[in-house]
């Protein structure tokens, strides 16, 4: 039974929340926001009022302010509302970055945000980390937003998952697929905006490799710039690799690699030999080796390295509005020659 006339229990708020029972336990021993009413003097029983702040409780941690700070906000109910100020027209400065933790998560000196939703995510509180992800797309835009917040929060749940076991591997899924739910709906449909005439951009995992996200960013990164992708997503055979290519004639080509293992020079210096078009006309695509697993490894001359998202967004359009305006032939996506 999860809920009387005094309101619901501790499991069935929790459930509601997406938070686990024992944080909501601690919250009421650390910060007093506990129940109004406890039957037998013992049970937890929630009301509508007590679920309320711990709403508020949710958000502000999920913010990045520190959970005592959060307690004594949510506890003090909502500010009153105040006149907007007058708009500023200088830019606000960026936030401090400053040590500190998600939970035990290994982030060092990052945003704000970064803290706020690896807390979120170590809660497995799914509504908190839907809300940290759209607020900072829409504040700051999807490179900084992937740079600066998504990327750091993924990277320290990897290591905390590696150095702890099996432990923390339930937070890297829910995480890993909130980012991609969050980087899907910044791109929006697949043919808003696109422009025509340009020549696509082929997105692929080396065979073997299976982490996409890096490669998720830069397609919604792309998107936004109204350049058509391909994306092929995890580890792609060669022969795959090697007939997309011929069959849509793209601009760039993106290989991705997240560790020395999966890095492919033979494959990436293969892809840069395709060539396509009539005798006198041939043209070849331009290929970006990307991510950490090509640091230090030997590239062909004229491989283009991109050093971020934004790096890699600059380098694409370049060669996209190159290509858009060449004469070369290319085959058109249908042709299965």
């Amino acid at each position: 039974m999860t809920q009387s006339a005094h309101g619901l229990t501790t499991g069935a708020v929790a459930r509601r929340l997406g938070v686990a029972p024992t944080t909501l336990r601690t919250w009421d021993r650390r910060y007093g926001i506990g129940p109004a009413a406890r039957e037998d003097g013992r049970h937890r029983r929630w009301t509508p009022g007590d679920i309320a702040v711990l709403h508020e409780m949710c958000r502000l941690t999920s913010s990045g302010i520190p959970p005592a700070e959060a307690a004594r906000a949510a506890l003090a109910g909502p500010a009153p509302a105040q006149a907007a100020p007058p708009a500023d027209p200088e830019p606000l400065p960026r936030p401090a970055r400053r040590p500190g933790s998600g939970n035990g998560l290994p982030l060092g000196a990052v945003r704000q945000e970064c803290r706020g939703l690896g807390r979120a995510a170590v809660r497995l509180d799914a509504w908190a980390v839907d809300e940290v992800l759209g607020s900072v797309i829409a504040q700051y835009g999807l490179v900084t937003a992937w740079e600066e917040v998504m990327a750091p929060t993924l990277h320290a749940v990897g290591r905390k998952w590696e150095t702890s076991g099996d432990r923390y591997v339930e937070v890297e899924h829910l995480l890993s697929w909130h980012v991609s739910s969050a980087l899907r709906r910044a791109a929006g449909p697949p043919a808003s905006g696109v422009r025509t005439g340009v020549p696509p951009v082929l997105l692929a995992c080396v065979p073997g490799e299976q982490h996409t996200l890096a490669l998720e960013a830069l397609a919604a990164g792309l998107a936004g710039l109204g350049l058509p992708t391909l994306m092929f997503g995890a580890a792609v055979p060669p022969e795959a690799l090697d007939q997309a290519v011929r069959r849509t004639g793209p601009a760039a080509v993106v290989l991705w690699s997240q560790a020395r293992s999966t890095a492919n020079p033979p494959l990436a210096r293969h892809i840069a030999e395709v060539a396509w078009g009539v005798k006198g006309a041939r043209a070849r695509p331009a290929v970006l080796p990307a991510g950490p697993g090509w640091a230090g490894q030997p590239l062909a001359p004229g491989t283009l390295r991109p050093r971020g998202l934004r790096d890699a967004l600059t380098l694409l359009r370049a060669l996209c509005d190159t290509a858009a305006g060449a004469d070369t032939g290319r085959p058109a996506a249908a042709d299965q020659s």
